[in-house]
């Protein structure tokens, strides 16, 4: 995880976010590792597209309803922050196990932000697939050498006094952000609260929907 609270000014242009160079890149390199796992052995063609099914199945209105319990019932955020898995797990919905997920929370002074620099490590099980931009080496880069260009570049400027936090995704831990509830929601029920969570406010690059 790296710590950031940049207040340097920024003008002059980086390489952007996503290119569709580089989701070609992406497509073709998907393509031949699949060809060769099949061809090996490793799982069938009838195998893989049940896992396809599964995770195409999945989106980020299964975290927003994670993040909307969150906000109406702070002892259930109280076992995210302490043990996401679990409290996942209490809502019905499938961690798949293959890698821990993290809960971090938004507050009125720290602002947190998930990236892999690696790859693109990511919460699947609870966002779906990744944005192509979350892969691209820009981001990946970007992010964490100097993070409030680039929340600036998706519309997000945040005051100075907040601290942004940068957590880098592995193998082994996917992160989720749970953004702030935003103000004027009190008399919401949890599914509105859920509609006003997006899956780039549950990685950090914006902030929850306002009325």
């Amino acid at each position: 995880m790296h710590d950031h609270d940049d207040h340097s000014h920024h003008d002059h242009s980086h390489d952007p976010i996503t290119s569709e160079a580089e989701d070609s890149l992406f497509a073709a390199r998907e393509v031949a590792i699949r060809t060769l796992l099949i061809e090996k052995g490793i799982f069938s063609a009838d195998e893989l597209r049940h896992r396809v099914e599964l995770m195409e199945g999945r989106s980020p209105a299964l975290g927003a309803k994670v993040v909307a319990r969150a906000w109406i019932d702070g002892a259930y955020k109280a076992r995210l922050l302490a043990d996401a898995e679990t409290a996942v797990q209490e809502l019905g919905l499938e961690t798949m196990h293959t890698s821990k997920i993290v809960a971090v929370e938004n507050t009125d002074d720290t602002h947190n932000v998930i990236v892999c620099t690696l790859c693109s490590c990511y919460p699947i099980a609870i966002l779906g697939r990744p944005p192509a931009w979350y892969k691209s080496l820009a981001y990946r880069s970007r992010v964490v050498a100097n993070p409030r260009p680039v929340l600036e570049e998706f519309g997000l400027s945040l005051p100075n006094d907040v601290a942004v936090r940068v957590h880098d995704s592995t193998a082994d831990i996917r992160y989720l952000v749970i953004p702030q509830r935003p103000e004027g929601t009190e008399n919401l029920s949890e599914v509105e609260l859920a509609g006003l969570v997006t899956r780039d406010s549950m990685i950090g690059v914006a902030l929850a929907q306002s009325l």
